[in-house]
Order: C-alpha cells, then structure tokens, then sequence
C-alpha cells in the first residue's frame, strides 16, 4: 500500500477533529491549532480528560493482549484506530503471536499521512489501513485490504474503542456494528468501550457540550445503554466495567472512577 500525501489536500485544519483532540490531550505531536485550542478548552472544563483517555487506550491495549495470549486470536479489525501512539495494536499482539495481522480503520485524512508506521508489521504478520468511515460498513468491509488481510474461517477480535459515543441512536448505531459484526465467524470477538456521565455527570456533561460546540456531538449511555451493544454475545469476565477496572494490571495508572468517563467490555460472539 502507497502512503503518500494524498490526504493532505483533504484536510481542514481549521476545524477540531476527534482523533486530533485526542493525539493532543495524549501528549502527541499530530494536530493543529484548532485541536489545540478544543483540547485546552476541553480540560479546562474537566482536568480529569487525560486520566480518562489514558485509561480508554490502556484498555484496549489489555483486551488485545489478552485476546492474543489467553484466547489465541489472531486477526484485528480496529475501526476509529486515530493517530499512531506507540505501542500501537499491531505491536502489542504481534509481540505475543508475530503471525497475527490487523486491518486498521479510520476517517482522517491525516492519520493516512501517518499510517506507515502502523504498516511497520513483523515479516511474519500483515497490517494494513483502510481509510473509512465506521458508518459506512460497505466501505470496509468491501475494501480489497479486509478482504486479502482476514480470512473469515477463523476468528476475528472487532475493536471499536473511544467511537461508539461519536454515533448517535439516530445513526442506526447498533445497526452498524451488527453489519461489522455480522460477516465475522462464530468465535469472533467484539471489544467496545462506551461513553457515559454516569460517574461524573456535571463535568462530562460540560465537556460534552465543548465536542458539541466543535462539531462533534456526543452520545453519552448509561450502564443499560452501553450493555445493549452486547447483546446476544457471551460476556467475557468481569463483564461491563469502567475502563479501568477490566482486568487492570500492577502496573497500571491509579485513578478514581469519578475520572473515567467509559464503560468497556470484551465479548464473544457465540457459534
């Protein structure tokens, strides 16, 4: 696959953008000042936002390793992947099975730009980026990268982590994810994470608001809500959790539950 600079033409630079934003808060070097200035404005009104997108991106670092390491996957499908933050996926579970390969997903033009060091595969494994959207299912899942990458008689893991809050109800958005889910085998996976004012209503509610007022309006779920993405999947333990507290690790960063913002959950699709 050619990165080249053909998503720079298509970029808007004057305008935040969600993977953007996020790079930011993260400490990275990807993003604009509109991003900068969202961001800032973002924490001001929550100085707890880092903590809490740390901890959504810890999370799908645990749930990948684990799927690599106890459940023998070895094929990724990550939609809303954002821009490259070592260790990325491919790193993680590749480090455990280097065989493994994954398909990468994301609307920015800029992660495009980006997107060679998430091609960096072992010689053994495959990665490869799809640019598009996650409500165009279509488009992914007809794109000649899914189709030469995975192979659907054996299990695929389905991650959507830090998206499902930027698709509304009115977006069909259990829909969509079926239609992702739906051409995985029996034994697939699917890793979620859900935004939620459940735990720290006022500030998350405010921060909500900035998304909002940059053109990224947020659809926040209480616990049933979140829950009902996993419908007719076998919960893997300890079920729906705040991001933090899904098998955490010794190592892991402390925080308090009113800093978190995401419930997350890993679950198998059943045969």
């Amino acid at each position: 696959m050619h990165i080249g600079d053909g998503g720079q033409e298509r970029l808007n630079t004057g305008t935040a953008h969600s993977a953007r934003v996020y790079d930011y808060i993260l400490g990275g070097k990807n993003h604009y000042e509109a991003d900068t200035v969202a961001g800032d404005a973002m924490v001001e009104v929550w100085p707890a936002l880092p903590v809490h997108m740390r901890a959504n991106r810890a999370f799908m670092l645990r749930a990948s390793r684990y799927l690599a390491r106890e459940r023998g996957v070895r094929q990724f499908l990550d939609i809303g992947t954002g821009l490259p933050t070592s260790p990325n996926l491919h790193e993680v579970v590749q480090g455990t099975a280097p065989e493994s390969k994954v398909v990468y997903v994301d609307n920015d033009p800029i992660v495009l730009n980006y997107a060679q060091a998430l091609l960096n595969s072992t010689p053994e494994g495959r990665t490869t980026y799809i640019e598009a959207d996650m409500r165009d299912p279509d488009a992914i899942l007809g794109s000649a990268e899914f189709r030469d990458t995975l192979a659907l008689d054996e299990p695929v893991a389905l991650l959507v982590v830090g998206m499902l809050h930027f698709i509304h109800p009115g977006d069909d958005d259990h829909g969509l994810l079926r239609r992702l889910l739906d051409p995985l085998p029996a034994g697939s996976y699917l890793a979620a994470t859900i935004g939620t004012a459940d735990f720290a209503p006022q500030e998350v509610g405010r921060v909500a608001e900035r998304y909002a007022a940059e053109g990224m309006p947020m659809a926040l779920r209480t616990r049933a809500e979140a829950a009902a993405f996993f419908d007719g999947l076998e919960l893997i333990e300890p079920g729906l959790v705040q991001v933090h507290k899904w098998r955490p690790e010794p190592d892991d960063e402390q925080v308090r539950d009113e800093d978190i913002a995401m419930y997350g959950a890993l679950a198998r699709k059943p045969s």
